[in-house]
């Protein structure tokens, strides 16, 4: 279904939405996709890897989707660790910005709308996590379009995803009355941002409507979020700006920051106080949070139905077995008389697990972490 998604942005529409004007992009990569190991791990995270079969890393096809819409003004949040891969990666990046450890995503994206309220007063920024799947990406411009022209009214913009399951995977944003607002029609006022349900509820707010994935993705002047920061967690937007007045401090003020999402810190109490906006999307999204995910991106081998392979095909034998194989030590990986596994071989690490239970994958990087071998995980 999305083989060869952001591969240069090819699967632009003609006449597809231009530049925004006043538009920056922010890319928060961080996080470890420890459900992804051993290919995903904290030296190497999934962001910097190509998992669909593109050529492109996810970090690279999320800067293909939004490049064009910010006319090259994108700057990405990233650890330490990882900034100098991000760097050659992303080498027409406006800005890298490494943060010296996780603290979690309000003040990596605070930092960069006030990084980029010095550059630019008026500017609207658009949050991105580098590690998502999007098709039909003439949908996803215009909904960009659309919130960036809410976000204009002052209000703080989150683009909903149409639910296609009753999953109890991902947060849920609440919809209410229609706003009204040129060239964003189908923008709503937000109720409220409901945490993972149960099964039950779920499957509710499937049926009934009114309902949205809430997939991180937000749209905002950037002096907008700040101020909306500092009605909540005024130390820290404070210490945001003044980190971006002088990059030199950034080292001695950012462990004094609070641990927060931007969800937590601001997206709920700006929605309470009725400031926040949701644009309904219908581009397809994932955000390859395992193998079982990932495996409803990945087309199968030709000649082999149910056998997907991330690299080398010619490298993976099956007689009479199904799953999802990454072939990367160099050796012939061969599945024989399993349906559905997962098998991923790396020159350090070999993992095998039924498809069903790839959430589960989590446990292996704890247990490893619980034994001292970090140099693992």
């Amino acid at each position: 279904m999305t083989a060869g998604i952001g591969e240069h942005g090819r699967h632009r529409a003609d006449g597809a939405s231009g530049p925004i004007d006043g538009f920056w992009a922010v890319i928060p990569a961080g996080g470890a996709g420890t459900r992804l190991w051993p290919v995903s791990r904290r030296t190497s995270p999934k962001f910097l890897h190509d998992l669909t079969g593109t050529g492109r890393t996810m970090l690279q096809g999320t800067w293909d989707r939004l490049a064009p819409l910010a006319e090259g003004r994108v700057v990405v949040v990233t650890g330490e660790a990882h900034a100098e891969a991000v760097r050659t990666q992303l080498p027409d990046a406006s800005d890298v910005i490494a943060e010296p450890s996780p603290r979690d995503s309000m003040p990596a994206i605070g930092l960069a709308a006030a990084i980029i309220e010095r550059r630019d007063p008026d500017a609207v920024i658009g949050s991105f996590a580098a590690d998502h799947v999007i098709d039909q990406v003439d949908l996803f411009d215009a909904a960009v379009h659309a919130a960036a022209a809410v976000a204009r009214t002052g209000k703080i913009v989150t683009i909903g995803i149409t639910p296609t399951a009753p999953s109890t995977a991902f947060g849920y944003i609440r919809q209410g009355d229609l706003l009204g607002i040129d060239g964003a029609e189908t923008a709503c006022a937000v109720e409220e941002f409901v945490e993972k349900p149960d099964a039950a509820t779920a499957t509710e707010y499937l049926s009934g409507g009114g309902f949205w994935w809430n997939a991180g993705m937000f749209v905002v002047k950037a002096s907008v979020l700040l101020d909306a920061l500092a009605l909540e967690h005024p130390a820290m937007a404070a210490s945001l700006r003044a980190i971006a007045a002088d990059l030199s401090t950034l080292g001695a003020v950012w462990p004094t920051l609070d641990k927060i999402a931007i969800d937590h810190a601001v997206a709920e109490p700006a929605a309470a106080a009725g400031l926040v906006a949701v644009v309904p999307a219908a581009f397809r999204w994932d955000d390859v949070g395992d193998f079982d995910s990932l495996g409803t991106l990945l087309p199968d081998v030709e000649g082999r139905p149910g056998v997907k392979v991330i690299g080398d095909a010619g490298s993976v034998v099956t007689v009479d077995g199904t799953g999802i194989v990454v072939p990367g030590s160099g050796r012939v990986v061969a599945l024989v008389g399993l349906d559905d596994v997962v098998v991923i071989d790396t020159p350090d690490a070999v993992l095998v697990i039924a498809r069903d239970r790839a959430q589960d994958v989590k446990k292996v990087v704890e247990a490893l972490t619980a034994d001292g071998r970090t140099h693992l995980t």
